[in-house]
């Protein structure tokens, strides 16, 4: 699945302006529009997830989502796209909460933050393998060249729904007691801000792709070819290292301090960053090959601890709600960060960093105090009066 994304992904753009005929703007415009519809999606699919049963759940919104892929290939107007892409968005939101909810129901133990790690690395091969074959359809440049890419993702879809189904059966939460609310998650004011704080760490995300391209080009020295370097390091490093850094971090204190080590780690990025634009050529490139290792670094670290508070802060019946929340935040992040970081770095150029590089810090040091509160409130769920007696590490 994650490689027909990759491939859509690099294309996507290409495909709608040049065979549908959208205008950038119109794209644009449809794709925000969706965003914000898709960001609804994530807490009531979760929660049918829980209710339903997440494995078969996740398999037909994954099974759903192939299907609005390949309704792509039938837009010829604004409208017709606008209704497909919100159609994916949802699905794709809804599909990764009852994912997140089958994990949680079928792994134990280490296993479970083990498992993601190793997602995430295939992940991000797979997303890599995807732009590469997307590259020939782009060199091919014609309509039927795009519109098998288009295929081959909603086929990947179908086969991930397929696989998804070989995996042990889960079974379906109780309804909930007289007077409980359905949607609990939206009344948990402790994890509404780990959900919070975690939005500002997100932050991360979109450097990388938006934000330092960019900054290359308007405030160093350094070739512009150094964006390819940087991707690389990005994606051969989370393939490589994830689910070894990912190791010991599978605790609510362990992820604690992981998340206090990303903000460290993420400061420290910035800085070296915002000292990029000075210097030769070569002293800017080092310098942003050594800040882009210490991003992914950070990257992986924070992508660790993230995950371990989102299951472990869950009560058991209510994680496909709770996990669409929690990605809902991260949804919420990438949407804002394109222009809030542009604007702050791009513009603003070193003093924007060091405002970033102390932003991760603060809300790395305070992600302390709002998981032990989460994690208090919790005792009626996991029988503690502090943490979960059910943390990954001394689960069986």
């Amino acid at each position: 699945m994650t490689m027909g994304n990759g491939a859509f992904m690099t294309c996507s753009a290409l495909y709608f302006t040049q065979v549908v005929g959208l205008s950038p703007a119109r794209l644009g415009i449809g794709l925000s529009i969706a965003g914000l519809v898709g960001l609804l999606a994530g807490v009531p699919l979760g929660h049918l997830a829980d209710r339903r049963g997440p494995r078969g759940t996740a398999a037909a919104l994954i099974a759903l989502n192939g299907v609005a892929a390949a309704g792509y290939l039938f837009v010829g107007s604004f409208v017709q796209f606008l209704l497909v892409a919100c159609a994916f968005v949802v699905l794709e939101r809804g599909g990764r909460a009852a994912l997140q909810a089958t994990l949680a129901a079928v792994l134990r133990g280490t296993e479970l933050v083990r498992t993601r790690a190793y997602l995430r690395s295939v992940n991000n091969a797979g997303i890599a393998l995807g732009a590469l074959c997307a590259g020939f359809a782009i060199q091919l440049g014609s309509d039927t060249a795009f519109r098998v890419v288009l295929v081959a993702d909603a086929l990947s879809f179908l086969v991930s729904a397929l696989l998804l189904m070989t995996l042990p059966p889960t079974a379906a939460a109780p309804a909930p007691a007289a007077g409980e609310p359905r949607l609990a998650v939206l009344r948990d004011r402790p994890f509404a801000l780990v959900t919070l704080v975690s939005v500002v760490l997100s932050l991360y995300a979109v450097l990388l792709e938006i934000v330092l391209p960019l900054w290359i080009v308007r405030h160093t020295t350094a070739p512009a070819w150094i964006v390819t370097v940087l991707f690389l390091i990005n994606t051969v490093c989370v393939v490589a290292f994830q689910v070894r850094v990912a190791k010991g971090v599978d605790d609510l204190p362990s992820a604690v301090t992981a998340f206090r080590r990303s903000g460290a780690v993420l400061l420290l990025c910035c800085l070296l960053f915002a000292v990029s634009s000075t210097g030769s050529p070569l002293v800017s490139g080092l310098l942003l090959v050594a800040g882009g290792a210490v991003h992914v670094y950070g990257e992986m670290v924070l992508s660790a601890a993230a995950w371990v508070v989102s299951y472990e802060l869950a009560p058991p019946d209510k994680q496909g709600q709770y996990q669409g929340f929690f990605f809902t935040g991260y949804a919420a992040s990438m949407m804002i960060a394109p222009v809030l970081l542009t604007s702050l770095l791009v513009e603003y150029g070193t003093p924007g960093w060091l405002i970033l590089g102390a932003a991760f810090l603060l809300a790395s040091a305070a992600m302390g105090p709002a998981v032990r509160w989460a994690a208090r409130t919790r005792a009626h769920y996991f029988g503690s009066p502090s943490l979960p007696s059910t943390s990954l590490k001394g689960a069986s």
